[in-house]
């Protein structure tokens, strides 16, 4: 503990002369204040200053910073325990966090250990699991191994020889001659669009990655949203489905993508985001990625531009299809939302496939029905 023992008290959200606290000892240590926190602690000396301040979303940690005045007192080690104490509490044991390049030494010591870095941004993106990366990326590994073995075809038995290879000293070069896509999508829910896309991708490339975003974040529930990806896309073949996990598009890596955030936040949790995907691309051989054109959403549409000019330049190139249109507007999920929030179900029978259409016309869907009906924005950011 620090030596003055300095107390440690919540800051709740309606405390705006603390926040505002919080935010002055942030910027003047050269750190953005991140709109996206759910809990925010502050360290007090005697006189009600705050010298110390750190801050949770979902499971990372977030906003950490410790007055000038007061360095060397190992007081950020006080704030990093209380934090993870809390993390603990409410049930999450792998955590992230986000730290400046030069401080990622010190949380290393701590147990936490990189993952990705952005030096042009001075962001450091860690995790507390010696492994959980490689661990996670191993485990992808094993996934498309298994469903591999069960497609047909001389190229999915080249491409299950090669990732059944990896590791060993077997000669074998990496995918030659083979196009191996990904596809990341939230799907809230599967619409005409994502159909199309998962179609435009199948027709560049051999094996195509599909990475359903398994955060649940969105209206419609991942369990949902994983049935009606696997469902209507069931009969298109040469498919790997994945579970995004906590890697891909979640509270950890990209935030933005589900709560509001300033375009610089968007775009540096863009870039950490593939920071990531690259790690996994290189893993599985990827070489394609094949995303939809974005012309209603802000984040989506800043993630696309950053991902176009990015993964070049790690050997993955990057298709942007237009969107699929009806009656002349882009298929949105957002639209069928929205649709679905005013009450009419029936017309969206044209925007999604036969399985979702069938889904959200059974008892099975009126829970999520009655979700998106009780919120008062449907609209994706």
């Amino acid at each position: 503990m620090a030596e003055a023992n300095y107390a440690i008290s919540s800051v709740g959200k309606g405390d705006k002369y603390m926040m505002e606290l919080v935010e002055n000892l942030l910027e003047k240590e050269g750190i953005h204040l991140d709109k996206n926190l759910d809990y925010t602690a502050a360290m007090l000396d005697d006189d009600y200053n705050v010298i110390a301040t750190g801050s949770c979303f979902g499971n990372t940690l977030r906003c950490m910073a410790v007055s000038s005045d007061h360095q060397g007192e190992a007081l950020m080690n006080d704030i990093v325990s209380h934090l993870i104490e809390y993390q603990y509490m409410r049930g999450n044991y792998h955590l992230f966090m986000y730290t400046k390049c030069n401080t990622a030494l010190f949380f290393n010591s701590l147990g936490f250990r990189e993952i990705a870095r952005m030096e042009e941004e001075n962001i450091v993106f860690m995790e507390n699991k010696r492994t959980g990366f490689k661990d996670y990326l191993e485990n992808l590994r094993k996934e498309s191994i298994e469903q591999l073995e069960k497609m047909e075809g001389d190229t999915a038995s080249s491409y299950l020889s090669v990732l059944r290879s990896d590791g060993e000293d077997s000669g074998l070069k990496p995918a030659e001659g083979i196009k191996i896509g990904a596809v990341v999508m939230n799907a809230n829910p599967f619409t005409m669009g994502h159909r199309y896309l998962v179609e435009k991708a199948m027709e560049g490339c051999d094996i195509l990655h599909l990475f359903m975003v398994s955060e649940d974040a969105s209206l419609v529930p991942f369990s949902v949203r994983k049935k009606l990806i696997e469902e209507g896309t069931s009969d298109l073949g040469n498919i790997i489905y994945h579970d995004s996990g906590s890697y891909i598009i979640s509270s950890a890596t990209f935030p933005a993508y589900f709560q509001k955030g300033d375009n610089a936040v968007i775009k540096s949790q863009a870039g950490i985001d593939l920071h990531v995907f690259e790690g996994i691309a290189d893993k599985l051989h990827v070489n394609a990625r094949y995303v939809g054109d974005e012309p209603t959403s802000l984040v989506t549409g800043i993630y696309n531009d950053i991902m176009a000019e990015a993964l070049p330049k790690a050997g993955v190139e990057c298709y942007i299809i237009p969107r699929k249109e009806f009656e002349g507007k882009a298929i949105s999920a957002s639209t069928v939302r929205k649709l679905i929030h005013d009450g009419n179900t029936e017309a969206i029978k044209d925007l999604v496939p036969e399985t979702t259409y069938r889904f959200f016309t059974s008892e099975e869907a009126e829970p999520v029905i009655e979700r998106i009906k009780a919120e008062s924005d449907v609209v994706h950011y």
